[in-house]
């Protein structure tokens, strides 16, 4: 890298930290504090309630304190990660830095604690005392041999877990890339040679964990500054790499590298030669970690070896051995059971619920985090990236599950499946509102017609359905290029094996689509010609026909393209008497719950009539998520304040919803601020029908609908489920180009649930 370069890129990171405020970390209040009686409870005299019961039962700690989700990251500073020795004060950004993964990964609260004590008994004297206020202790960057005197003293003397990720985080990482690399090189762990370099912390806690997993003693060579650790050798010796010791004098890595079938660096730059590499066993496993220079350049050891499976700590190689895989969810579990320890139990659960998880198809998430990157298992994708959601609720539960069988979790969990799917709700937003949606879907087996078949975020959505729903997916696309980008997005699924698919360009329906087309349409000025044309090239006209000839129950279209253009197809061939669009509902996830926004699509100025039937159909709809609907009828005008065209039009919107007797809750017309704020709708209007605020607001044009739609989508965060396309009986919907593959599955759930299961 060249110089330039470098100050450009050591600006950047300067500002990140500097600004907008310094630091990388806050702390906010869970509980409001507006008033009096807010500062009553939250201090004097309501906080000695929460004191009397913690000194009677300290387990309620954890019901009336932050502490059974806080931990606290804890280091001197002596062993910074490619910076050494710099002290407390100086290593306060990384110890930040792990508090805000801790957040993000697996959003457990963290406190970083920077030390200036180098002696480790006196270290582990602060650290014990420190139990009271936390429920687990990360600690980090202390350096060898006081790391494992410090841990041993605190698992000794504390009753919460106690984990010096510098040690076993990495142990668990690069245990979980050797499972899947032994896998690749059809060995085992009981037949290998590993040569190690580097006796520090990390290196120690590595060969400990790879002879858990079966790696025989003797088959270990460890290797450091000062060549192989044998026996009798006393310069730079430690008790931890005695244990290693082997027969003989002294020998340096050249000498002992010969057959090694697991080279695992975690030591300096170059340490490693093409010309050792040669000398490996057959297919040789290069575990390169140091950084920022690994001990043998990936390319220059493929030269040699080309068919070598390769690791290295460094995200622009494949395979980052990256303890991020690790420690927010192995505290995670422990954290959630009330686990005493982190025992082997735990970790070795760690491990195989990560290796394991390589192994399956890439989430969607993490194939558009890691775009252009190919994340399909195998050399290059030895272990998941740190940004695969599935991370939490994979790794989490075998963690848990570990403890609890293992006797150490003192708040064992009943339902580790419910567990799960609790945790996969914190990482995938939608999977807690869409639970009664699935539930439904999974009543009856549906055929879901996707018209944007080559769409990699169709593909990974059909998928996902086969391995999540009953359903069953048909793609409209050209079979070689669904095969191709199937394979290319690492998705073991193929066409005509997996799901059905229509080719547009060449398909044995064709005469009967065309002419099923063109039979609806020949009084609207469709031709012959014109049908086949349409039924060669239109994919959503395509599915439309389809579903009227009863060979799918829905179909799925708008991955690309405008809205009203594809609702115009779907009319035409599906809209009845009895069947017609009545409004778009987008159900958007926000922090402190959901909220229905309609019409977002379909009518751009809806009649009374049009908006009081969005209104009814809303209602319906909302059910379906689980959700007693609240309807609030917004307007430019407030309880008749303004004789607007949207308040004339929602007044008798209003009289018409009035003439019969309905189930569910509605008023208007009002603002939006007065849907969401009970307290100030009724100091405006306080003889209103509704109470609290509205869960779904239903506006007099498109315009207002989907800006507010778009709006909590871009800046408050909002997670989109829709648009639902109401009144076509569950027969078609519009997505948006915008969707993702999640949004895609959710769509699917929705389509797949039969109609007679939301009114």
């Amino acid at each position: 890298m060249d110089e330039d370069k470098k100050q450009a890129l050591r600006a950047a990171a300067l500002e990140y930290h500097r600004h907008p405020q310094p630091g990388k970390l806050e702390i906010r209040a869970t509980k409001p504090l507006a008033n009096g009686r807010d500062l009553a409870r939250a201090y004097s005299p309501g906080v000695a309630e929460a004191c009397l019961e913690i000194k009677a039962d300290p387990t309620t700690a954890r019901d009336y304190t932050a502490r059974g989700n806080l931990v606290a990251v804890v280091s001197n500073g002596s062993a910074v990660l490619g910076l050494g020795n710099i002290g407390g004060l100086a290593s306060k950004p990384v110890m930040e830095g792990k508090a805000v993964l801790f957040k993000k990964f697996a959003n457990i609260d963290c406190f970083d604690i920077e030390l200036n004590e180098s002696d480790p008994e006196r270290l582990a004297d602060i650290v014990c005392a420190l139990e009271p206020t936390f429920g687990a202790i990360n600690l980090e960057d202390i350096k060898a041999p006081d790391c494992f005197i410090v841990e041993e003293l605190c698992r000794q003397r504390m009753n919460i877990p106690v984990f010096h990720d510098d040690q076993h985080g990495t142990a668990i990482v690069v245990s979980a890339a050797a499972t899947n690399a032994l896998l690749l090189a059809k060995k085992s762990f009981d037949e290998i040679k590993v040569v190690s370099t580097g006796g520090g912390a990390a290196g120690i806690a590595c060969l400990n964990m790879l002879l858990k997993l079966g790696v025989k003693r003797e088959n270990v060579w460890l290797c450091d500054i000062e060549g192989l650790v044998h026996e009798g050798r006393e310069a730079e010796m430690t008790p931890q790499k005695a244990e290693y010791a082997q027969p003989g004098g002294p020998r340096k890595l050249d000498d002992v590298i010969d057959g090694a079938d697991l080279f695992l660096g975690l030591s300096g730059p170059n340490i490693l030669t093409p010309e050792m590499v040669g000398r490996m066993a057959e297919r040789p496993i290069i575990f390169a970690l140091a950084n920022p220079t690994p001990e043998i350049d990936p390319e220059a050891a493929r030269e040699v070896a080309p068919d070598a499976l390769i690791a290295t700590g460094r995200s622009d190689f494949p395979n980052q051995v990256n303890n991020v895989l690790c420690f927010p969810f192995i505290f995670r579990g422990a954290l959630d059971v009330g686990a005493t320890t982190i025992n082997d139990a735990m970790k070795i659960a760690c491990v195989e619920g990560i290796a394991e998880l390589a192994r399956k198809t890439t989430s969607a998430e993490a194939a558009a985090a890691y775009k252009g990157e190919q994340l399909t298992f195998g050399p290059d994708y030895l272990i998941p990236k740190p940004f695969d959601p599935r991370l939490m609720g994979v790794v989490a539960r075998a963690v848990a599950s570990a403890a609890i069988e293992s006797g150490v979790a003192e708040r064992p969990i009943e339902d580790l499946d419910a567990y799960k799917r609790r945790l996969d709700s914190s990482v995938f937003r939608s999977a807690l509102i869409m639970r009664p949606v699935f539930e439904a879907a999974g009543t009856a087996e549906r055929r879901i017609v996707f018209t944007e078949g080559e769409d990699e975020r169709v593909l990974r959505a059909a998928h996902a359905m086969l391995e999540e729903t009953t359903d069953k997916p048909i793609l409209i696309g050209r079979p070689e290029v669904i095969e191709l980008r199937a394979e290319r997005a690492g998705l073991q699924i193929r066409p005509g094996q997996d799901f059905d698919i229509v080719n547009p360009e060449n398909d044995a329906r064709y005469r009967d689509y065309w002419q099923t087309y063109h039979k609806i349409m020949e009084r609207r000025g469709v031709t012959p010609d014109l049908a086949k044309a349409i039924m060669r090239t239109n994919t959503t006209a395509i599915g439309a026909v389809m579903v009227q000839r009863d060979e799918a129950d829905s179909m799925i279209c708008g991955t690309f393209g405008q809205y009203l253009w594809h609702l115009n197809y779907i009319s035409q061939v599906l809209g009845t008497k009895d069947l017609h669009a009545v409004g778009a509902l987008s159900l958007m996830i926000l922090e402190d719950g959901p909220l229905f926004v309609a019409d977002t699509h379909v009518n751009p100025q809806p009649t009374p009539q049009q908006i009081a039937d969005t209104v009814v159909s809303s209602a319906r709809h909302v059910r379906r998520f689980g959700v007693e609907p609240k309807i609030a009828l917004c307007s430019h005008s407030q309880f008749g304040n303004f004789d607007c065209d949207t308040g004339l039009r929602m007044r008798a919107a209003l009289e018409i919803l009035d003439s019969q007797p309905r189930d569910f809750c509605y008023e208007g017309e009002m603002h939006a601020d007065a849907a969401l704020d009970g307290e100030l709708r009724a100091r405006i209007f306080p003889s209103s029908r509704m109470e609290g605020a509205a869960n779904t607001l239903v506006f007099a044009n498109t315009d207002a609908a989907s800006g507010v739609r778009n709006i909590l989508k871009m800046k408050a965060g909002g997670l989109e489920v829709g648009p639902i396309l109401m009144g076509m009986g569950n027969r078609a919907h519009i997505v948006t180009s915008s969707i993702t593959a999640r949004g895609l599955l959710n769509m699917s759930a929705i389509a797949g649930t039969p109609v007679a299961h939301y009114g």
